[in-house]
């Protein structure tokens, strides 16, 4: 699962937006063989009076926190690589914007992640599984 959360000002995307937007994230993802219902993002909207960046109230700034757990970057080589494609893919709902933002990308022990109580097979490097688990479109029991 990569999830994604995205702290906005309120009323900085429409509903239509944030469909769009979640959707070229997932779509970032399902063309790297990610099932696309492992791609959660959020939207957490903050008041102008509870977002601060520098210590002042700011209406105009995105921060973008971004866990992975199904799959690492294998080499730092691969991350800076992937930052450029998921910059590419959010400029359209920022930098086209004219508002501030930041990313950041965590990954995460795929060891401490289960998906509807089952461990994913991606956490254990199981590609028959994985693939299943694709075309479903959703987690499926297999031990």
């Amino acid at each position: 699962m990569p999830l994604h959360r995205f702290y906005v000002p309120p009323n900085l995307y429409s509903d239509e937006d944030k469909q769009a937007l979640a959707k070229a994230i997932t779509n970032l993802y399902a063309r790297r063989g990610l099932p696309e219902f492992y791609v959660v993002v959020l939207f957490v909207e903050v008041p102008r009076q509870g977002y601060f960046v520098g210590g002042k109230a700011r209406d105009n700034f995105v921060r973008v926190v971004v866990h992975h757990l199904a799959k690492q970057f294998a080499t730092d080589e691969d991350k800076p690589k992937f930052m450029n494609v998921y910059e590419e893919t959010i400029a359209p709902f920022t930098k086209a914007r004219g508002v501030d933002w930041e990313v950041e990308i965590n990954d995460s022990d795929p060891k401490l992640w289960r998906e509807n109580g089952i461990i994913p097979p991606h956490a254990m490097n199981n590609t028959e599984i994985a693939a299943l688990w694709a075309k479903e479109n959703k987690p499926v029991p297999y031990y």
